[in-house]
């Protein structure tokens, strides 16, 4: 056979090769046995309850109560019920075969006025037995926050919050009623959810609504620092040796991605982008003190702005020594990514943390994009920021402790093929990371139920389950994406293309269903308002007309 007819033949076998191996090789290895896959929420986006059974006000029933703040004014005082609904939930939980469920503690549920020695509300503390006991019932462990943005209000107007170090003993008091009363169950203890406090203390976007631009977020954060390691440090001479468990943080981090990677400068500016972001927490609780790259920036911000000290807070030798290692695992809540290039921002534009940093964000055009102007789809950004976590701290034990995708629009479509999308993307760069050799133990998917998105109130959703907002039950109706994560949860990740294809067809399958039943529901609303509003108005209405006729009648009479 001549070569000129053999060559053409061998490049097209081995294209084809390549082709076959792409396939195989398309989704990684499962993770280990062992791997734990989850889901999650949060105390005030989901308990609603907000002043029953003795619970104090938070910050965010303040917050959330004050109009103009809130999405159409809307708060977390009902939300999903989630206060009354434990069984119906854990059986939701159940049905997914979820291995665990992340929830936090409401520090104004049991501590009404946030001090311990003042009063413990023992119907708070029921209500988390119940629910814990429940998920253990189920073979679900529980993963549990002690705070997730919802401090008590007293709290706030007394101490002004998280600007006073007071906080530090307040919150390790919390802390330890919860490592008492709970402890003998819980195992998995998450200090803070995301303690990037921009919001606020520096814009006044959340909750409390401060806005100390260039200052105040730096304190908070100052402060909530020392309150994990102190609370580390509680749990680890009072508590480890009898309850076993393990305490972590779980820090929120976009990836950044230099424009252009050739550019030394933009290089730098995607590093200063994650150094200021998770780095901001992250490298004291494992190496003492704040990144280099944030204490040069600001303390030249601050002198150029004739500030005698940086705004940055100083951590003492000893304060260092203390937090450093106060970390048994790191939590990881992860949802985008951002291409990042150098900016410089002159002194005179004033204090800020986000001029602070000399850069700016950009997103490409091309990336899928549910609706919510904060999140693309950028699956690849995920494996690099685990990989960094590897590389700057030493392989830590980290679990994901968010990861999903919201939707922005009106129609109440529960076929969530873009969210199936997004999880099969990112879930597959996460077992990428994990072969890179990345110490991933958990998986949770953010978030079980649609709920409260804090200053976008309910037009924001999240959840795996749908939640009827307008309908005072608050019933829930799976979308697509449960039968999706299911599939994956029981596959221990992602068996092969073929068997995807069947499990997204069969997702579609059953979210036909739960629309049928949510297209009803208006129709049952309405008959509730029939039955409750409209008849005994008639009948009020009927009963007033004929007295009046009566009356009529007997004038004429007389």
């Amino acid at each position: 056979v001549p070569y000129e007819w053999i060559a053409p033949l061998l490049t097209k076998v081995a294209g084809l090769c390549l082709l076959l191996i792409a396939v195989l090789f398309a989704f990684v290895s499962p993770p280990p046995s062992g791997f734990s896959w989850g889901a999650g929420g949060s105390a005030y986006q989901t308990e609603g309850a907000w002043n029953v059974d003795g619970k104090g006000m938070s910050i965010w029933d303040a917050f959330a109560h004050k109009k103009g703040k809130i999405f159409l004014n809307d708060t977390g005082d009902f939300s999903c019920e989630g206060y009354h609904k434990v069984k119906d939930d854990i059986s939701l939980m159940k049905d997914m075969n979820l291995k665990h469920y992340r929830f936090s503690i409401s520090w104004p549920r049991i501590l009404p006025t946030g001090i311990k020695n003042e009063n413990i509300n023992e119907k708070g503390i029921r209500y988390y037995d119940d629910l814990i006991n429940k998920l253990l019932e189920n073979k679900i462990t529980p993963i549990v926050t002690l705070y997730h943005w919802d401090l008590p209000q007293i709290l706030e107007e007394k101490y002004r919050g998280w600007q006073n170090a007071s906080m530090v003993n307040l919150f390790n008091d919390f802390a330890n009623l919860c490592f008492e009363r709970f402890g003998n169950r819980v195992r998995h203890w998450i200090t803070f959810n995301n303690p990037w406090v921009m919001e606020g203390y520096e814009t006044g976007e959340h909750a409390p609504g401060l806005k100390l631009r260039g200052v105040g977020a730096y304190k908070a954060a100052h402060h909530i620092i020392k309150a994990h390691a102190k609370v580390w440090h509680t749990y680890d001479t009072q508590w480890r040796n009898k309850q076993k468990g393990l305490v972590g943080i779980s820090l929120s981090g976009d990836w950044g991605e230099p424009v252009d990677i050739s550019n030394q400068r933009d290089i730098e500016a995607a590093e200063r982008y994650v150094q200021f972001y998770m780095g901001w927490f992250a490298t004291p609780l494992f190496n003492g003190d704040y990144p280099q790259v944030m204490k040069d920036y600001i303390g030249r911000k601050s002198a150029q702005q004739g500030l005698g000290a940086s705004r940055l807070p100083v951590f003492t030798a000893q304060e260092k020594s203390y937090i450093r290692g106060t970390c048994d695992f790191l939590g990881i809540g992860h949802f985008t990514t951002r291409y990042i290039t150098q900016k410089n921002y002159p002194s005179g534009r004033g204090n800020s943390y986000f001029t602070d940093r000399d850069l700016a964000e950009l997103v490409d055009p091309r990336w899928p994009d549910p609706g919510s102007e904060w999140l693309y789809s950028v699956p690849w950004g995920f494996r690099r920021l685990l990989n960094f976590v590897k590389k700057q701290y030493g392989n830590p034990m980290i679990y994901v402790t968010e990861n999903g995708v919201s939707e922005k629009m009106m129609c109440t479509d529960l076929c969530d093929d873009w969210r199936m999308q997004y999880f099969k993307d990112y879930i597959n760069e996460m077992l990428k990371a994990i072969k890179d050799g990345v110490n991933i133990k958990a998986y949770t998917a953010w978030s079980l139920l649609d709920k409260f998105e804090w200053d976008e109130g309910y037009s924001e959703r999240f959840g795996l389950y749908y939640v009827d907002f307008r309908d005072k039950n608050k019933p829930r109706y799976p979308k697509a994406s449960v039968q999706y994560y299911k599939s994956i949860i029981s596959s221990n990740g992602f068996p092969n293309q073929r068997e995807l294809e069947s499990w997204k067809g069969k997702a579609i399958e059953t979210c036909s269903s739960s629309n049928q039943l949510l297209a009803a529901d208006p129709l049952i609303s309405h008959m509730g308002m029939v039955t409750e509003i409209v008849v005994p108005t008639m009948c009020t209405l009927s009963i007033l007309l004929s007295a009046v006729f009566l009356m009529f009648l007997l004038r004429r009479r007389l």
